[in-house]
């Protein structure tokens, strides 16, 4: 079989791609035939033998592979050969077949790609267990997120929105940022030019932030300890910026904060139940489409020490992933492409909305996304405004004392309320160079899904699915938008939006 090979501890470029003999398993362990093996931080250290782990030489790297049981060793009861699953090997991914122990082995069902599979355990799990097992992380709470571009530093961002956080995504570069805004980032630092602390001072009001997820360190670790919240939680998950960092004491006792250590693969050796349990709520998440890992580029075996150079040089957005099937290879458009066509090809406006330069541009666009609007504070003069409107003067929405006492505890905003707010928010999204008018003509399929109570901020995302030319050269745009409320990692509305452009 073909392996990369780590002969001598060094840099990416020193790894061999080799021939070796197939492998066969031991007591308690199974091989898989290795279909797509991610790209994770710790490759690179291990390599370099600068990790906690350190395999004799030689070895190959890749710690997190999905693919097929080829063969089962002595003892082992819960796995067979055929199935499909993912492991956390630690090292050997890079290569055509990995032994792993049974118990770092887990099933997969028939509706996870291999690709996804191979992406999720390490990135995921490491963050979810930071989040949720660590800083006990709370609905409405402030979580900061390092190198929120990253591949834990994207699970992070996403994982903060799904468990109610509001949620500040850091990271070096505009481009890296538009992701985390995709994923549901409520604010943005571009720490290559923006004042750490002066930002965090702005988006918390002075307050500080709850929780820091801290998977970068060097420079960066000392201004967000002082930047945090009273009794707030520094999570230290690693040190990909360089130096760790020396922490004065006191501002641990200044903000009464603690600071907390991050190790999961300890936490699944020596909790694993609860690592279990975690396990099983994030493959729940990603069965609903409630998570979804980013894949930045797919890479050949043969490339496989690019990928991990990439990573060193910071290129990777969300996931590298080596495959070694060429039936997995995604025949569309990469990420990394849809990237450079959504900043490079779409002009923008200097309030940031997309500018197209004329219909074949927004027929191209079909089938991508725009991004998030602004905030928008649904109050009760905007409540009371639409009833007198509408002639819907239901006491739930107007009477703020007898709403009280209702389930929600205060009046609510009527959903079509809602839904007529679509071209306010449109407005932020796009605009058309050259056009004479733009007609907002009402919602196909709408589907209200959670009341919105007054004096919440509500903002929208769009995806353009539909572009077809009609009568009087204009142009018919169906759009689905999806609105969120801050604080509620769940939609309050899904509509198709219906435009006419001339």
């Amino acid at each position: 079989m073909k392996a990369i090979l780590c002969k001598e501890h060094g840099l990416p470029d020193s790894l061999v791609l080799e021939e070796i003999a197939s492998l066969k398993p031991t007591k308690n362990h199974v091989i898989i035939t290795v279909m797509a093996c991610s790209a994770n931080f710790p490759d690179t250290l291990i390599i370099q033998n600068l990790y906690q782990f350190k395999p004799t030489l030689p070895f190959s790297p890749g710690s997190e592979v999905a693919g097929i049981i080829k063969e089962v060793g002595e003892e082992v009861r819960h796995l067979k050969v055929g199935d499909r699953v993912l492991a956390l090997c630690g090292w050997g991914g890079f290569a055509e077949e990995v032994e792993v122990e049974a118990t770092r082995v887990f099933p997969i069902s028939s509706e996870m790609d291999f690709v996804t599979a191979a992406s999720i355990m390490y990135n995921f799990g490491t963050s979810f267990h930071a989040l949720k097992d660590r800083a006990r992380l709370q609905k409405g709470e402030t979580l900061l997120v390092l190198g929120a571009a990253g591949g834990v530093g994207l699970a992070a961002v996403e994982l903060g929105k799904l468990m109610g956080a509001n949620v500040i995504a850091a990271a070096s570069s505009d481009e890296k940022l538009l992701i985390c805004k995709e994923k549901g980032a409520d604010f943005l630092i571009n720490y290559s030019k923006d004042d750490l602390r002066e930002k965090i001072k702005e988006y918390t009001n002075g307050k500080g932030v709850d929780v820091v997820y801290d998977p970068i360190g060097d420079k960066y670790a000392e201004p967000c300890i002082r930047s945090m919240a009273w009794k707030g939680r520094y999570l230290v998950v690693g040190f990909a910026a360089g130096e760790i960092p020396k922490i004065p004491l006191n501002l641990a006792l200044l903000k009464g904060c603690a600071i907390m250590g991050v190790f999961w693969g300890q936490f699944a050796s020596l909790e694993a139940a609860e690592n279990i349990k975690n396990i099983l709520t994030l493959a729940d998440y990603f069965l609903k489409g409630q998570l979804k890992p980013h894949i930045y580029k797919y890479y050949s075996l043969e490339e496989a020490p690019k990928a991990l150079e990439d990573l060193m040089n910071r290129k990777v957005i969300g996931k590298a992933v080596v495959i070694l099937n060429d039936e997995l290879r995604n025949p569309k458009v990469s990420f990394t492409q849809k990237l450079e066509k959504q900043v490079l090809e779409v002009e923008r406006t200097s309030s940031g909305k997309i500018l197209f330069a004329d219909f074949d541009q927004i027929k191209e666009f079909v089938g991508q996304s725009f991004d998030y609007t602004e905030w928008l504070e649904v109050n009760q003069e905007m409540i009371n405004g639409f009833a007198e409107a509408t002639l819907d003067k239901q006491w739930i929405h107007i009477d703020e004392e007898k709403a009280k006492f209702s389930p929600f505890g205060k009046t609510i905003a009527h959903g079509f309320l809602t839904l007529s707010l679509s071209p306010h928010f449109m407005y932020q999204l796009y605009e058309v160079k050259n056009a004479k008018m733009g007609i907002n003509y009402g919602a196909d399929k709408v589907r209200f899904l959670q009341p919105v109570k007054v004096n919440t901020k509500i903002r929208m995302t769009a995806k353009l699915i539909e572009a077809v030319e009609v009568p009087n050269n204009g142009l018919k745009m169906k759009i689905e938008g999806t609105y969120f409320a801050e604080n509620n990692p769940k939609p309050i509305c899904v509509a198709e939006l219906l435009s006419v452009i001339y």
